[in-house]
């Protein structure tokens, strides 16, 4: 069986060309277009005849680094940077990100750089790109330098969507559960109630327990509601003061597993940002200040602004981020200091953190389907026994 793609690639020349295929799969396809060294820019499945046409839309973060990934190979093609623009803006696949190409593109046609075009944008493209990008104007690598920053992006989109889906599962199963109850709260056991009103007799407490629970959560929704209201607002309000946000915040990296995790999801981030603002040629304070605005915990942003402020007066880095990262990072930290490696084992602490985080999400999501599978049981184990019990109570006083 074969599909039909329409795909666009450069030539060696730098022209663009494209067509349409069928073959059996996309990898065949890109293989067949690199023997006849051509560079893909973009492949995109067709419906089949008949079909309606469909145009997948990305999200902003998808969006911009298949961009960064786009850009690369065109400006590796030899693409001038004004055409590659038109083209990525083209196939951008997000209309923000299409507008923005388009004035990123205008604004280096009347004389300003890549990188300032693009910082014209903070949104779509962060200082971390700005910075990458204004090192390789200036190195002359700007290509490789895209080539980085599209799998930097690349990588961190990933991590961010196994921790996004680690947490959406519980979520949605809790929110299942939550329903599930509500619903024999508000219906079942209600009419149940009413038939054991009618018969009469003392109920059992597992019995008076749910009964009561039913006609609070019926007849005293508005209350509870109000009341959820309230404390949702008050928890924004005192979150909204940076000093119970950072208290806070620090309170959550005491807790046993999910502060252990999240210190090394942020330290994931940092190290892998740091990484490749060193590698692209960013020097060491602009680099650690970059790569700080990617740890979105107050508490160790704090530290890290802390270590800026020490390597600025020229403390070694390991011996500046003590306390702010795990001991491990510290000292892999140290060697490439010693080494004079420092991105590389910047990024390679980035590896190491990230595979710990995978499978530590691995691990907690295979420990909450049965968990929270045993949570709904015993509540509607608790709902079957109190009505068994209740109907037991009846037929025994009945006789």
């Amino acid at each position: 069986m074969t599909v039909r793609y329409h795909y666009r690639a450069a030539t060696v020349q730098g022209e663009l060309v494209d067509g349409i295929v069928e073959v059996p799969s996309r990898q065949s396809l890109l293989e067949q277009l690199h023997r006849r060294q051509l560079y893909p820019v973009a492949v995109e499945e067709l419906a089949p005849a008949g079909a309606a046409p469909t145009r997948r839309r990305l999200s902003r973060r998808v969006a911009v680094a298949l961009w960064a990934r786009n850009f690369a190979t065109l400006l590796g093609a030899a693409v001038p940077v004004d055409r590659a623009l038109a083209v990525t803006a083209e196939q951008a696949g997000h209309e923000g990100l299409a507008d923005a190409l388009r004035q990123v593109r205008r604004s280096v046609q009347e004389g300003s750089s890549v990188a300032d075009s693009l910082g014209q944008h903070p949104t779509l493209f962060p200082p971390l790109v700005t910075a990458m990008v204004a090192a390789g104007e200036t190195s002359g690598a700007l290509d490789a330098v895209f080539e980085q920053l599209a799998e930097y992006l690349e990588e961190m989109a990933e991590l961010r969507a196994q921790v996004r889906s680690a947490v959406i599962y519980p979520a949605l199963m809790a929110v299942v559960a939550s329903i599930g109850v509500i619903v024999l709260l508000l219906f079942v056991v209600p009419r149940f109630s009413a038939i054991l009103e009618d018969v009469g007799g003392s109920l059992p407490l597992t019995t008076q327990l749910l009964v009561g629970a039913s006609v609070a959560l019926s007849k005293a929704w508005w209350a509870l509601l109000i009341l959820a209201v309230a404390a949702g607002y008050g928890i924004v309000t005192m979150f909204a003061r940076p000093e119970l946000r950072r208290r806070w915040h620090a309170w959550r990296l005491s807790w046993p597993h999910v502060g252990e995790l999240e210190l090394k999801y942020l330290t994931a981030r940092f190290s892998r940002t740091l990484g490749m603002l060193l590698r692209s040629g960013v020097s060491i304070i602009p680099a650690l200040r970059i790569a700080r605005a990617s740890v979105t915990n107050t508490a160790v942003g704090g530290r890290i602004d802390g270590a800026v402020t020490g390597v600025a007066e020229g403390s070694p880095l390991a011996a500046a981020l003590a306390g702010s990262l795990p001991a491990l990072a510290l000292q892999m930290l140290a060697v490439g200091e010693e080494s004079g490696r420092l991105e590389d084992m910047c990024l390679r602490i980035a590896d190491t953190y990230d595979g710990e985080v995978r499978r530590a999400l691995r691990g907690a999501v295979a420990m909450i389907e049965p968990l929270m599978i045993l949570i709904f049981g015993v509540l509607v184990g608790f709902v079957a026994l109190a009505m068994l019990q209740a109907i037991y109570s009846i037929n025994t006083s009945a006789f």
